[in-house]
């Protein structure tokens, strides 16, 4: 028997999504059912010995009896091209180039590979989700920030330095707010919930529920928010030429809202031949989608080239 073969067919791994207020897990079989799953708060401040203090305690709840072979962990910034450290988390505590790996490997004795939380989630809706149908995929997550991954040939593209496919980093209007980054006017300042709130003044669920009850300033933000995404994502086409865009994070839940605009103003902004077939798409998995990719980032690591356990 191909050893290897049935080791795949049978390896179960853990995946991780830290985010800026929770960190979810979950132990999955190599076919993405999640055999058991949880969720803790994230420690406030998010030191990184206090995330990895957190996330040593909580493991045990899903894999009582060690049986996953792996470690994969979504993260809000990006990894080195080993996968090995966190290079930079904009919007935690102290998180400059932390050997985040080495780190849970000692805490929690599983072989451990990172990446950026967007990059899971584009690695999650290309295994499970959206992404499914696409060779070539651009993910786009609306959430708290703005994240990104680039999916080229139904595989992760994070470039020679692990950083590639920040798309929320990506200039809007150079004029435009500050962020942590540095940059002025990024997709972030305008299309995350951070900065609908303070534009608005209201919560994107709460902006939702005013369009649905026939709000005129409501129904106008979503109006506006997917004219101004359209220009956003025009860009980002001419650049990538994806097959499909897909559109998650927590104000993708007003995707049907917004797209209307979104799609009218794309198809002004981009020329014909390089929009062709071309899908714009709400995201299938959720807020699961990150834990998800980080499942399939350790099946992929540590499954396929079990010499690296």
């Amino acid at each position: 028997m191909n050893h290897t073969v049935h080791r795949v067919n049978e390896a179960q791994v853990l995946g991780l999504d830290i985010g800026g207020t929770a960190i979810k897990l979950g132990r999955f079989d190599c076919h993405g059912h999640c055999l058991a799953h949880g969720t803790l708060a994230t420690p406030h401040p998010a030191y990184p010995q206090a995330v990895v203090t957190a996330i040593a305690a909580a493991i045990p709840q899903v894999d009582p009896h060690h049986q996953a072979i792996g470690l994969g962990v979504g993260m809000p910034g990006p990894a080195d091209a080993a996968a090995r450290v966190a290079r930079i988390a904009i919007n935690l505590e102290g998180w400059v180039e932390v050997p985040l790996a080495d780190l849970l490997e000692q805490a929690v004795h599983y072989p451990t590979t990172l990446a950026n939380d967007a990059n899971c989630a584009g690695l999650g809706e290309a295994w499970l989700g959206a992404g499914i149908p696409f060779s070539d995929f651009l993910l786009l997550t609306l959430g708290t920030g703005v994240g990104g991954a680039i999916i080229f040939d139904k595989t992760l593209y994070v470039g020679k330095r692990g950083a590639a496919g920040d798309l929320g980093l990506t200039i809007f209007n150079p004029e435009g707010p500050p962020c942590n980054s540095g940059n002025r006017g990024s997709l972030e300042q305008y299309f995350s919930a951070t900065a609908i709130v303070r534009q608005t003044g209201f919560s994107p669920a709460v902006l939702a529920q005013r369009a649905d009850a026939g709000d005129p300033a409501a129904l106008q933000f979503w109006a506006d928010y997917g004219r101004n995404l359209g220009i956003g994502l025009a860009s980002l086409t001419y650049a990538f030429s994806p097959e499909a865009i897909i559109l998650g994070g927590g104000v993708s839940a007003s995707f049907e809202r917004f797209y209307p605009t979104l799609r009218q103003e794309f198809e002004q902004r981009v020329l014909w031949s390089s929009r062709e077939n071309l899908q714009i798409l709400q995201a299938a998995l959720g807020n699961r989608a990150g834990m998800i990719g980080a499942a399939k980032l350790a099946l992929d690591r540590f499954a396929q080239h079990p010499g690296q356990i």
